[in-house]
């Protein structure tokens, strides 16, 4: 071993106990949390995107979004805006703003700004969740939204209960604390986060299988419903199986289920697509525009560069607006107001069958299993 290669080793045995005892207080900090997986994602992705965390460094002293104008009132809701119908009687717009996964979703002025920019420009669907760690900063625009005249009756606010909650008791609880930290007194739809937690059972659902653990949660979901606390309840990730151990409960019925949907999804989750548009379960589709960095990669495509130029829209704009016409709803998410409102521009064109069909035809282009990524959890 030559001496940079001694030096190196040197160095390694020095610093491996720091990072482990750094890994091991990073991980004890993370238990402590409330919702320790929403922790550990705010830490992370912003992170990723060359950001400081603020669960660890706190808000930051520049925000990713720009200010709002203390002047500028909202403007009209998007002409031929499409609302879905459901069970309960609620309409969802079918284009909304996603919270997650980016690094602005996570500083809390940033937030705020960002909800209340999509707000004022018309938008009205915002798709929240307990996990994204920004509850406190959701609510509070959606507040100074309707102080500036947006009505609350028309703002659509989507949460979900993440597997760590599940079960009778920590379910009931979860949701007042959800109404508390957004300030609101009922939320329009709450889902299911996941079929299951990915390390396992926890609290009240140790013991118990997950089909036990599902039907549990939705009976007291469906208890939260009928006492006026939520409008709507659904699923996320769910395949078809298991929403029919939901629906076999007989007990409030499945308003949604939110999971990837783009033109390259396999087989089974085109099932799950088949089987909602069966059921009357509305769909909403996250990563539709391809899955976290896989964005730049779909401007690539050339059917959908053609289709932009043809109708003088962006690829962006292409995407939403074939999940539109495939009776999906869509949460593009973004912090820059320019982009919400090209996103809500979605409504002003429209493909022709053909044009639909060769969208559709992406799913067997092999090079297409690049912008698709959601693992089946068959719980």
């Amino acid at each position: 071993m030559g001496f940079c290669g001694k030096m190196c080793h040197l160095l390694f045995m020095r610093l491996l106990p720091i990072l482990v005892v750094a890994v091991a207080a990073f991980i004890g900090w993370l238990g402590s949390q409330e919702v320790p997986e929403g922790t550990f994602f705010a830490t992370l992705i912003p992170v990723l995107g060359g950001y400081l965390p603020p669960p660890i460094t706190g808000p930051w002293t520049t925000p990713g979004t720009k200010e709002v104008p203390a002047d500028l009132a909202p403007v009209p809701r998007p002409v031929g805006e499409i609302l879905l119908k459901l069970p309960g009687g609620s309409q969802m717009p079918a284009n909304g703003l996603g919270m997650c996964c980016r690094p602005t979703a996570y500083d809390p002025e940033s937030v705020r700004r960002t909800v209340l920019w999509y707000l004022l420009l018309g938008g009205r669907h915002i798709d929240d969740a307990d996990v994204y760690w920004n509850h406190g900063p959701v609510g509070e625009a959606i507040h100074e939204g309707v102080a500036r005249g947006v009505p609350r009756s028309e703002i659509f606010v989507t949460t979900k209960l993440f597997p760590r909650f599940y079960g009778q008791n920590a379910t009931v609880t979860a949701v007042h604390r959800f109404l508390k930290e957004l300030g609101l007194d009922y939320l329009d739809l709450v889902l299911m986060h996941a079929p299951a937690h990915p390390l396992g059972a926890y609290g009240e659902c140790v013991g118990k299988s997950y089909k036990e653990c599902r039907q549990e949660t939705w009976q007291a979901l469906s208890s939260l419903r009928a006492q006026g606390l939520i409008r709507e309840i659904g699923v996320s990730n769910f395949n078809v199986r298991q929403m029919e151990e939901i629906r076999e409960l007989q007990a409030a019925p499945i308003a949604a289920n939110q999971f990837q949907f783009n033109p390259w999804v396999p087989d089974w989750l085109l099932e799950t697509y088949a089987y909602c548009q069966q059921h009357g379960i509305v769909v909403t589709a996250y990563a539709s525009l391809g899955m976290f960095f896989q964005k730049a990669q779909t401007e690539t495509v050339a059917t959908l560069k053609d289709l932009a130029s043809t109708h003088g829209k962006s690829v962006s704009q292409v995407l939403l607006r074939w999940a539109l016409q495939k009776k999906v709803s869509v949460i593009p998410g973004t912090g820059n107001p320019k982009h919400m409102k090209e996103n809500l521009e979605v409504y002003g064109f429209q493909f022709s069958d053909a044009e639909m069909a060769s969208i559709d035809a992406l799913r067997s282009d092999p090079s297409g299993k690049a912008f698709f990524f959601t693992p089946q959890d068959d719980s």
